[in-house]
Parts: structure tokens; C-alpha cells; sequence
């Protein structure tokens, strides 16, 4: 996906601010929140403010270019948009997120829709439980 083009088209511009964000948030390796954002643009803009982090955020989040996804209490974690057919796995021993991919978003709009009349128009499906590697082995029987 080039940010660049698609900033283009709405009217706005590629700052090196913008590409440093977006640049640490597409080599993420998992969900980062701002301030995971800001401490690893800082590492090559040592000035780069907290703030600048967040507007950029929001407007990728406008774009369609960036996702918040609010895994618990805390802040918020920040991911390159990927279609909501996909659900987090948020495991509560070691913080780890992984993506599902599956037909139960799916389940779940048909369900609200058929059931209900709701017509869902985002879907953050986030299940909490413990990982394979976190998890205890199995009980010898």
C-alpha cells in the first residue's frame, strides 16, 4: 500500500514525520501503542514529539490506513488496517496478539443483521485467553 499516493489523493502531504510513522508502524511485529510508536521514532528524530505520533495516527485511522484496537484496559494499539474479517487473540500471560482469520465476524454481522436489524459497520473482535506457549501442559492421566 503506498501512503504516499493515498495522502495524495485526499489532499494531503507525505512529511517525513508521516513516513517515519507509518514506516515503524508497517515493520511492527506486533501492535505497538503511540507511545511504543513515538519511542522508536525517536531513535531517529530524537525531537519528534508524542503529539505529532498521535495526529499522524488518527489521520491514517481516517484514511482507512491505519486501526486502533483496544485489547483491555490500557491504551490503545496501533496495527496497518487490515479487513475486519480478521479477529485479535489477546493473550493474558504474556501480552502477545495474534490475528484470526475465520468466517465468525462474519457469523457475527449475518447475526446482527438476520436477529437484530443492526447493520454492523466495524467489527473489533478481541477474545482474551493464554496462548499455546503460555499455556500449562496438559495434566498426565
Amino acid at each position: 500500500m503506498d501512503v504516499g499516493h493515498r495522502l495524495r489523493d485526499e489532499g494531503y502531504r507525505l512529511t517525513p514525520q508521516r513516513q517515519l510513522v507509518w514506516s515503524v508502524l508497517r515493520a511492527a511485529e506486533h501492535h505497538l501503542t503511540a507511545e511504543e510508536i513515538h519511542a522508536r521514532v525517536s531513535r531517529t528524530v530524537p525531537e519528534f514529539n508524542v503529539a505529532s505520533v498521535y495526529r499522524t495516527l488518527t489521520l491514517l485511522a481516517d484514511l482507512g490506513l491505519a486501526k486502533e484496537a483496544r485489547l483491555g484496559d490500557g491504551p490503545g494499539h496501533w496495527e496497518v488496517a487490515h479487513p475486519d474479517d480478521a479477529f485479535h487473540l489477546v493473550c493474558r500471560a504474556c501480552g502477545t496478539v495474534d490475528h484470526h482469520q475465520g468466517d465468525l465476524v462474519e457469523q457475527v454481522r449475518a447475526h446482527l443483521s438476520g436477529g437484530h436489524g443492526f447493520v454492523a459497520q466495524d467489527v473489533d473482535l478481541v477474545v482474551h485467553g493464554v496462548c499455546a506457549a503460555c499455556a500449562p501442559p496438559p495434566a498426565a492421566g
